[in-house]
This record gives structure tokens, sequence and C-alpha cells, in this order.
């Protein structure tokens, strides 16, 4: 039923737009809306919206009734019947367009469309500054009247306020969006390897949470994501490793067991036990001359000395295999013994170890090239990132990233890390990162301390780690099955990665 001759149904129609105003915090929609209704109200036969730049002062709109999709007008400050309004905050109410110079009759010659009258009115915000106009054409039962422009004006009054609320959320939400940008570049910075590792996982997670959507498996059939739990999600994935600003750097990127500096001290300590030695045989050699010995036993000393510096080499060559980021065999840390067995006399002419205690320890790591220390460091990055995103006063619809992050490393058996955590005390949300998280340090470009892993490979270690109940086999299925790797690599941006089959 028409409401165009009834002022209290009309007014309660603005009211229930206004209202409805309020609650939509999409811009394209809420824009979608207040033109929708602001025709409807007037009885208009169509209209167009148009917001102020703030930049610029331009007026553009790309929200209008016969404009091509994908298309936008822009109006310069002050040009045209809508140049004027916004300039001025008063509204214009013409029986007939036509009449007045201001008014575009390029439009209605390029759209075919014939504008007669035309109602124009102000959006303006709580501070009375303009934010854009409403602009309605043609009263299909005769032309505007005062009550059709008091009731625009009363429409275009809430959706000043709606429009910059929502151009405020865009803004809260571009804020974090540069937040979030700026932490994962001061992340993979320290580590220029790991780049791109944060956004990769939040697109690998987002993708399981896609196909657990289409075809989720026991526990997690018929799971939904609001748009609000993928913000979540997403924003969580990408500041997982934040509080690896908090790890030392050397620990971040270490290479081998050792570091430079070690190794370079032991060469040094081997190039002075060579050099003593040296001098020690020419000595030895210098009294035997004077002694008029053989030259048998010459030659024996010159032996002596060569096999003792073949000795140094291949201990040498020992303790550089030893520091590389692999699982060695027994024998090699039976030789790093022998090392820590010789002495040598240092420049003061006490005896020390050709190699330390502390040295053979770090050579000895089985797996990896972190000492349990820095392992320890490497995993408080989890707690770090904890305290760090706790600091953050997250809006509503996003206070679980915190706790999304906190639980990333967590194994179903309770031997994960910080908190170990057993199975029924993990979300799904953190089960799904901890699969993307892995897969991509596996897959990842080749690191100093690591190559990269085959797709087909990766997934045989996934599934190792969920048949030991580290990861949640369920999940682990709908990743290999629904190809999520692959298409997220497909849609990615071309980064490394290891080949696909």
């Amino acid at each position: 039923m028409s409401t165009e001759h009834d002022p209290a149904a009309r007014l309660k129609t603005v009211l229930d737009v206004a209202k409805a105003m309020i609650s939509e915090r999409d811009l394209d929609s809420l824009l979608q809306l207040i033109l929708r209704e602001a025709t409807q109200v007037v009885d208009a036969d169509r209209g167009s919206l148009f917001l102020v730049d703030p930049r610029t002062g331009e007026l553009w709109a790309k929200i209008a009734q016969g404009l091509a999709v994908g298309h936008e007008i822009r109006v310069p400050p002050g040009v045209g019947l809508a140049g004027h309004v916004a300039a001025t905050c008063q509204p214009l109410n013409l029986p007939d367009a036509y009449a007045d110079s201001r008014f575009n009759r390029d439009v209605d010659r390029d759209t075919g469309y014939h504008t007669r009258s035309l109602l124009c009115v102000p959006m303006t915000n709580m501070r009375g500054e303009s934010v854009g106009v409403i602009q309605v054409l043609n009263k299909r039962s005769g032309v505007f009247d005062a009550a059709d422009a008091d009731l625009l004006m009363a429409l275009a009054g809430q959706a000043g306020v709606a429009i910059e609320n929502a151009l405020l959320h865009v803004e809260i939400q571009q804020l974090f969006e540069g937040f979030v940008k700026g932490a994962v570049m001061a992340i993979e910075s320290r580590d220029p390897t790991t780049a791109g590792h944060s956004e990769r996982v939040a697109r690998l997670t987002l993708g399981l949470c896609d196909a657990v959507e289409r075809h989720g498996l026991g526990r997690w059939k018929g799971l939904k994501f609001s748009a609000e739990q993928r913000m979540e999600i997403r924003y969580a994935a990408l500041l997982h490793d934040f509080g690896k600003v908090g790890v030392r750097e050397r620990v971040l990127v270490k290479a081998n067991k050792l570091y430079p500096e070690q190794m370079q001290l032991i060469e040094q300590r081997f190039a002075y036990a060579k050099k003593a030695n040296q001098v020690e045989s020419l000595h030895r050699q210098l009294t035997l001359m004077r002694m008029g010995a053989p030259v048998a036993d010459l030659q024996a000393e010159e032996a002596s000395l060569v096999e003792h510096e073949r000795r140094l080499d291949r201990w040498l060559e020992i303790i550089h295999e030893s520091n590389k980021p692999t699982v060695l065999p027994g024998g090699y840390f039976h030789g790093l013994t022998q090392v820590h067995q010789e002495q040598i006399l240092d420049v003061s002419g006490r005896l020390q170890p050709l190699l330390t205690a502390e040295e053979v320890a770090l050579l000895s790591i089985p797996k990896g090239t972190l000492s349990a220390d820095e392992r320890a460091e490497i995993e408080s990055h989890v707690s770090h990132t904890w305290r760090f995103l706790n600091e953050i006063p997250w809006t509503r619809n996003l206070q679980r990233v915190p706790e999304i992050a906190y639980g990333h490393h967590e194994k179903l058996n309770g031997n994960g890390y910080p908190r170990g955590l057993h199975d029924s005390e993990i979300k799904v949300e953190p089960r799904m990162m901890a699969i993307a998280d892995i897969y991509d340090a596996l897959t990842a470009s080749d690191r100093p301390y690591k190559k990269a892993v085959p797709h087909d490979l990766a997934l045989q270690i996934l599934d190792d780690e969920a048949q030991r109940q580290h990861l949640d086999s369920e999940l682990l299925e709908v990743f290999i099955s629904e190809r999520v790797a692959q298409a997220v690599a497909e849609a990615d941006s071309p980064v490394p990665r290891a080949k696909m089959t």
C-alpha cells in the first residue's frame, strides 16, 4: 500500500530506514540502501547519491540508478546542481530541471533519459559538514513539494551520520590492516628468508576454512565460519609469529650449530695448534742436528709433524661436518670427544682443550642447529605473541585473535607448547593454523638452515604428525583431499615454491 498521502506512514518509513542505516556498516550496501529508500519515500523515478571526497572536495558517485556497473561519476567542487548543494548545504527543488542553467544536460543526452523535476538535498555529519548529496529525479505523480523536501532532508540527515560511521568503520579496518602489515614487516625484516610466510599461512588457513565448510569430516562436519570469524582467523594467522620480535635475531636465523664467530675461534685455535707444533718440531729437529743424530731420526720427526697436521685437518673436517644442521651418525660425535681430549699450550703456557666441552655439546646437537636454551627461546615467541596481542584493544568481533594465535604450536597429545594443551582444549582455528604453518614451513623456499621439501613429501610429514597425535587427522584429510595447498598456490602471488603434483 502506498504511503504517498499518509504523512505519518511516510515519517515511520523514514524512521525505519534510519534504524536500518545505523546497523549497516558496509559502505556499498549502506549507499544502496539510502538511495533505494530515498527514491521510494518521495515516489521518485530514479536517483543518485554523491559523496564528497575529503582529499579533493570532488563529488563522486558509483551508486546511481541508470549508471553502468563499474562506472562512476566525478564532479569538480561546486560544479552543477549537486556541487552547489554540497557547497552550500542547502536543498534544491526544481519543478523543471532544464530551466536551471546549472543542470548538466549531457547526462540525459548520454543516457537517453529525460529529467523533468529534480530534488537535491545535502547529507551532513554531526559537525554540520557536507559528506555528500542525495539527488532524486522525476516524481511519478507531479512535482516534488515541500513535504517531500522535508522528508528527504530528514532521511539525508540520518544518512550523513550513517555514512560517516561507515567511513569510520572502513578507516578502523584500514588502521588494523596497516598495523598488521607493519607488524608482519617488522617480523619478517629480521629474517628475510621467511618473507611471505605469515601471509601464506593466513591464506592456507582460510583456504582450509572453505574446504571444511564444503566437506567437513567427523566433528567438523557442517561447520561454518562467519565473516567476523574469518577476519579473526586471518589476523591471528598474520600475527601468529609476532612474538618473534622478542627473540634474538641471531637465534632466529641461526644456520649452523655454531655461530660464525665460534667457528672462527675454533679455526684460529687449530691454526695456532699447527704453528705451535711446527715450532716445537723445528726445535726438536735442531736439537737432533746438534747431537749429530742420524737422518732417519730427522725424517721420523718430520713424518710425525705431517701426521699431526693431517690429524688436525681431519678433526677440523669432522667439526665442519658436525656443524651442519643434519642428523649425524654416532661416529662423528665420537670424533668430537677425541678432539676434546686433545690439549694444547696457550700463550700463557697453560694447557687448554683443543675443543671445549661447550663446543662439543653444541656440535653434538642431534637434530637441527639449536641448543636446548636456544630452542626454548624460539618457542617463547608464542608466549610473546600472546602478551603483545593482549595489549591491543581488539574490537568485540576480533577479541579472540590473541587466543587463536596462542594455540598454533599446541599438539593434540599434550606435547605442544607453551601450555601443553590436550585435544579437548584446542579449538578448531589453531588446529587449522597448525597444519598451514607446518606445511608452509616445510615447502617454503630454501633457507640457510634447511632445504625446501617437495609438496608430496610435506603431506607425508604432516600425515606422520597426525598419526602421532600432533595434528588433527580429520582436518588434515580435508586439507589433502580438497587440495587446499594447490588452490592457494594458484591464487597466490608468484613466490618460489616447492613443486606440486
